[in-house]
């Protein structure tokens, strides 16, 4: 699963292109405009002499992919905009890229599909030339389709092979049972096996959701904003388009505890999984903080859970909070890998007692603090290059749909207060809220016992 870094403490976004004075934590302009086609354009001038980032969010993700048979295909899209178009065919944007020594890559989540590339402002409007195409103009002949999907059935087989992969499979689709959640980001098997035979039906998808006004611009670096802007304007102005309305299946509330068991053939160890429902990403209430600052108090390396489990009893390899931000309503997830499955009960016992002490408004108020203190100072540790933040302000936009959506979640954490954490485990962190999976291999590929290996 995909786990966004926490950075930037504070920003003061302006409207249509007018800078606004930033707090000292980040006090760099932000400048946001937007196009008559819809596209939104982000930039950040940062002290980075000669580099620039520039990163693209499409608000396409597996939560996109509805209709029966045709899960993948947001994931399949990260691959094919690499494929070229009539006016710079396959090849002539690695060239640029290789010659002006551009790092570039892409990831897809379940939410948006992200393209980055950084290197030096120099080559800025060549750039932004190729990306302005590739975006508006992708184009690739059926043949071409076909490898990509036979590649991306090869990156399925490749992830398969660990049992992360089956373990989240299998979590969500016990937790989902109407949502697109229900997939991975890759998809299923059977249709990312069916998916050479889906040309005619990539098209479509391509000009459903790669659209100007479902996209988001972020530049960060040294430019100059006037030129940059009178390139944007000319070169994306003509992109044309509207983002589908496709209605995305809400999932119903579930009503009673959901369990799933993984047994995995090659000797792994054996993990626990407690996931709870909550809500989507919003700004409307501060909830989506609440759950950062919930994560980190139930399974931080603060926490009772990770005391007791890593470093008292050493039950446990690790102890950790896997949740992230969605634009629905998604799951708080506390993961625990343990050295031997005789434990996992033991360990449930561990996680439930902690639960029903903050349902019970026991809460460490001291700990509490500093986990809201360390959240926010944190947050700032990534961002020493224009790639980072570049990249942190188009995460959060792109889950949020607004570029704003940083100084929300970052106000959402200093306003949070131990009455709302307790309020919000006692609606959410219930039995029948809950989907339990455990992870354990078959006994005859359990890893031996420490101690029975050395007699």
């Amino acid at each position: 699963m995909y786990r966004k870094p926490l950075a930037l403490l504070s920003l003061v976004l302006s409207l249509l292109g007018q800078a606004a004075p930033l707090p000292t934590a980040f006090p760099y302009p932000l400048k946001v405009s937007h196009l008559p086609n819809g596209l939104t354009v982000v930039r950040v001038t940062f002290p980075s002499p000669g580099l620039v980032a520039y990163v693209t969010a499409v608000r396409v993700g597996s939560r996109n992919e509805v209709e029966a048979g045709r899960s993948g295909y947001a994931h399949f899209f990260e691959h094919m905009m690499f494929r070229g178009t009539e006016k710079n065919p396959q090849g002539t944007r690695e060239r640029f890229l290789l010659k002006n020594g551009y790092e570039d890559n892409a990831f897809t989540t379940d939410d948006f599909t992200l393209y980055h590339s950084v290197g030096p402002s120099a080559a800025l409007e060549q750039l932004l030339d190729l990306e302005a195409d590739r975006f508006a103009n992708l184009k690739y002949s059926e043949a071409a389709f076909q490898t990509e999907a036979k590649a991306v059935l090869g990156e399925y087989h490749k992830d398969a092979a660990g049992p992360d992969l089956k373990v989240e499979e299998a979590l969500l689709a016990a937790a989902f049972q109407k949502h697109p959640y229900r997939h991975t980001t890759l998809g299923f098997y059977k249709d990312v096996e069916a998916m050479p035979q889906g040309f005619s039906y990539s098209q479509s998808f391509f000009k459903r959701w790669y659209t100007p006004d479902n996209t988001l611009l972020f530049i960060v670096g040294d430019f100059d904003d006037s030129k940059l802007m009178t390139w944007v304007q000319a070169k994306y102005g003509p992109w044309a388009g509207n983002a589908s309305r496709l209605a995305i299946p809400g999932e119903p509330p579930q009503r009673e505890q959901r369990v799933a068991k993984v047994s995995w053939d090659e000797p792994t160890l054996p993990r626990l999984y407690n996931a709870w429902h909550i809500p989507g990403a919003s700004l409307k209430n501060h909830d989506t903080s609440l759950v950062t600052v919930l994560g980190a108090y139930l399974a931080g390396p603060t926490s009772p859970l990770y005391k007791t489990l890593v470093l008292e009893k050493q039950w446990a390899e690790s102890v950790g909070d896997q949740s992230f931000e969605h634009r629905d309503p998604h799951l708080l997830v506390v993961s625990m890998t343990l050295k031997e499955a005789s434990h996992l009960e033991a360990a449930q016992k561990v996680l439930n007692a902690q639960v029903k002490a903050l349902v019970s408004a026991k809460v460490d108020k001291k700990r509490f603090e500093t986990i809201k203190s360390n959240l926010r100072y944190g947050m700032l540790m990534g961002l020493e290059t224009p790639l980072a933040v570049a990249q942190q302000l188009a995460v959060d936009a792109a889950v949020f749909g607004s570029p704003d959506a940083l100084l929300h979640q970052v106000e959402g954490i200093e306003k949070v207060k131990p009455d709302q954490l307790v309020a919000f485990a006692r609606h959410n962190l219930v039995a029948k809220n809950r989907t339990l999976l455990t992870l354990r291999s078959k006994p005859s590929t359990a890893i031996p016992n420490a101690a029975e290996t050395h007699r």
